[in-house]
C-alpha cells in the first residue's frame, strides 16, 4: 500500500461520495488534504458502480474517472465544461480541481446557476480545494464537506452497548 492511499481511510471515499449526493444543492466545496488519494478513492467506486463521475484539470479538461481514456469533446476551458454540466439531463458528479482566481463572471454565474439546478436532476458539481475567497463568494449557494469529517470514528463500550 502506499503512502499516499494510506492517508485517507477507504471507506472514506464512500462516505464522502454519499454526502456528496445527500447534499441539498447542487454545489459543494470540499476540502481535503490529500487530494489525489480521495480522486483515487472516487475512481474506484465510478468503476464499482458504473456511475457517471467526472474530473475537470484545468491542464486535461472534462473526462470520466470511470474511463480513464474518455475524455468530453470542447470541455478543456472551464466555461465549456460548466455549459456542458448545465445542459446535461443525467445524472452526474462532476468533480473541478484546480480552479483558479479570477473567474470570469460567466462561469461565475454557471456555477450559481449549477447550484440552484431543479432538483428533480441530480447533478452535483464539487470543487476541490477551492480558493477561500471563491467559497466565500458562493456563500450559502454551497455546501461545504471536508474529508477529515469523515474519519472512521472509534467505537466504546459503554453499559454494554457500543456508542460512536
Amino acid at each position: 500500500m502506499t503512502s499516499a492511499m494510506a492517508s485517507v481511510p477507504p471507506q472514506a471515499g464512500a462516505e464522502i461520495f454519499e454526502r456528496i449526493l445527500a447534499a441539498p444543492t447542487g454545489l459543494v466545496v470540499l476540502d481535503s488534504k490529500d487530494v489525489h488519494a480521495l480522486i483515487e478513492q472516487f475512481r474506484a467506486i465510478a468503476r464499482h458502480t458504473g456511475q457517471a463521475v467526472y474530473l475537470w484539470q484545468p491542464d486535461t479538461g472534462l473526462g470520466s474517472l470511470r474511463d480513464v481514456h474518455v475524455r468530453v469533446p470542447d470541455c478543456q476551458r472551464l466555461g465549456n465544461a460548466l455549459r456542458y454540466m448545465k445542459q446535461s439531463m443525467h445524472f452526474g458528479v462532476y468533480f473541478l480541481l484546480g480552479l483558479e482566481l479570477p473567474l470570469s463572471a460567466m462561469d461565475a454565474t454557471l456555477l450559481r446557476q449549477l447550484a440552484r439546478a431543479p432538483k428533480e436532476h441530480l447533478r452535483r458539481v464539487v470543487l476541490i480545494d477551492a480558493p477561500a475567497s471563491l467559497a466565500e463568494h458562493l456563500g450559502e449557494l454551497a455546501v461545504r464537506l471536508s474529508s477529515e469529517d469523515s474519519q472512521p470514528r472509534r467505537l466504546r463500550l459503554r453499559d454494554g452497548r457500543w456508542l460512536v
